[in-house]
Protein backbone atom coordinates (compact mmCIF):
# COMPACT_ATOMS: atom_id res chain seq x y z
CA UNK A 1 0.00 0.00 0.00
CA UNK A 2 1.33 3.45 -1.04
CA UNK A 3 1.72 6.32 1.29
CA UNK A 4 -1.38 8.92 1.47
CA UNK A 5 -1.01 11.83 -0.49
CA UNK A 6 -0.39 15.63 1.04
CA UNK A 7 -3.51 17.03 0.53
CA UNK A 8 -1.81 19.35 -2.00
CA UNK A 9 -0.41 16.68 -3.83
CA UNK A 10 -4.05 15.23 -4.23
CA UNK A 11 -5.51 17.90 -5.34
CA UNK A 12 -2.62 18.94 -7.85
CA UNK A 13 -2.58 15.83 -9.02
CA UNK A 14 -6.85 15.76 -9.57
CA UNK A 15 -6.40 18.83 -11.40
CA UNK A 16 -3.20 17.14 -13.38
CA UNK A 17 -5.97 14.33 -14.07
CA UNK A 18 -8.21 16.36 -16.78
CA UNK A 19 -4.90 17.03 -19.08
CA UNK A 20 -1.54 19.14 -19.33
CA UNK A 21 -2.17 22.61 -17.17
CA UNK A 22 0.65 25.46 -15.84
CA UNK A 23 1.29 26.98 -13.01
CA UNK A 24 -1.09 29.02 -12.42
CA UNK A 25 -3.86 26.99 -14.28
CA UNK A 26 -3.46 24.69 -11.69
CA UNK A 27 -3.57 27.17 -8.66
CA UNK A 28 -7.15 28.10 -10.10
CA UNK A 29 -8.05 24.33 -10.69
CA UNK A 30 -7.46 23.11 -7.11
CA UNK A 31 -9.31 26.23 -5.65
CA UNK A 32 -12.18 25.35 -8.01
CA UNK A 33 -12.10 21.57 -7.78
CA UNK A 34 -11.70 21.80 -4.00
CA UNK A 35 -15.04 24.51 -4.11
CA UNK A 36 -12.37 27.24 -2.33
CA UNK A 37 -11.47 24.86 0.29
CA UNK A 38 -8.09 24.63 -0.75
CA UNK A 39 -5.87 27.75 -2.12
CA UNK A 40 -2.45 27.03 -2.50
CA UNK A 41 0.32 29.59 -2.09
CA UNK A 42 2.63 30.17 -4.91
CA UNK A 43 5.61 28.46 -2.72
CA UNK A 44 4.07 25.38 -1.66
CA UNK A 45 2.56 25.03 -5.34
CA UNK A 46 6.21 24.73 -6.53
CA UNK A 47 7.44 22.80 -4.07
CA UNK A 48 4.61 20.17 -4.34
CA UNK A 49 5.11 19.92 -8.22
CA UNK A 50 8.82 19.40 -7.77
CA UNK A 51 8.41 17.01 -4.88
CA UNK A 52 6.05 15.22 -7.85
CA UNK A 53 8.40 15.02 -10.05
CA UNK A 54 11.17 13.99 -8.38
CA UNK A 55 8.76 10.79 -7.67
CA UNK A 56 7.84 10.47 -10.64
CA UNK A 57 4.30 11.04 -10.30
CA UNK A 58 4.21 14.39 -12.94
CA UNK A 59 6.49 15.59 -15.86
CA UNK A 60 6.93 18.91 -17.14
CA UNK A 61 5.44 18.84 -20.83
CA UNK A 62 7.29 22.00 -22.40
CA UNK A 63 7.18 25.50 -22.04
CA UNK A 64 5.83 28.65 -24.05
CA UNK A 65 5.84 32.35 -23.26
CA UNK A 66 2.52 33.88 -23.26
CA UNK A 67 1.70 38.10 -22.40
CA UNK A 68 5.73 37.84 -21.90
CA UNK A 69 5.30 35.27 -19.39
CA UNK A 70 6.97 31.95 -19.31
CA UNK A 71 4.81 29.01 -18.23
CA UNK A 72 5.95 25.63 -17.71
CA UNK A 73 3.51 22.96 -18.19
CA UNK A 74 3.26 19.39 -16.44
CA UNK A 75 1.15 16.05 -17.05
CA UNK A 76 0.42 13.38 -15.09
CA UNK A 77 2.63 10.55 -15.42
CA UNK A 78 1.37 6.78 -15.34
CA UNK A 79 2.74 6.46 -12.05
CA UNK A 80 0.95 9.74 -10.80
CA UNK A 81 -2.04 8.29 -12.25
CA UNK A 82 -2.29 5.09 -9.82
CA UNK A 83 -1.12 6.78 -6.98
CA UNK A 84 -4.20 9.26 -7.60
CA UNK A 85 -6.36 6.09 -8.15
CA UNK A 86 -5.14 4.50 -4.80
CA UNK A 87 -5.57 7.88 -3.01
CA UNK A 88 -9.23 7.85 -4.41
CA UNK A 89 -10.04 4.33 -3.11
CA UNK A 90 -8.39 5.09 0.56
CA UNK A 91 -10.65 7.61 0.57
CA UNK A 92 -13.68 5.59 -0.36
CA UNK A 93 -12.97 3.34 2.36
CA UNK A 94 -12.33 6.09 5.01
CA UNK A 95 -16.08 7.24 3.77
CA UNK A 96 -17.74 3.71 3.49
CA UNK A 97 -16.54 3.14 7.30
CA UNK A 98 -17.63 6.04 8.69
CA UNK A 99 -21.08 5.78 6.58
CA UNK A 100 -21.43 2.33 7.98
CA UNK A 101 -21.15 3.19 11.52
CA UNK A 102 -23.64 6.52 11.01
CA UNK A 103 -25.88 4.32 9.66
CA UNK A 104 -25.24 1.64 12.40
CA UNK A 105 -25.64 4.90 14.88
CA UNK A 106 -29.25 5.09 13.63
CA UNK A 107 -30.39 1.39 13.94
CA UNK A 108 -31.36 0.74 17.65
CA UNK A 109 -28.93 -1.84 18.71
CA UNK A 110 -30.46 -5.22 19.09
CA UNK A 111 -29.94 -5.90 22.81
CA UNK A 112 -32.49 -2.63 23.22
CA UNK A 113 -34.62 -3.60 20.34
CA UNK A 114 -35.79 -7.04 22.38
CA UNK A 115 -35.93 -5.25 25.93
CA UNK A 116 -38.18 -2.77 24.09
CA UNK A 117 -40.67 -5.33 22.31
CA UNK A 118 -40.74 -7.67 25.51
Amino acid sequence: MSAPLSEPSFWILSSLAAGRRHGYGILQDVAHLSSGATKLKVPTLYATLERLEHTGLIATDGEEVVDGRARRYFTLTDAGTAALDAEAARLAERVRVARERLAARQRPHPAIARTALA
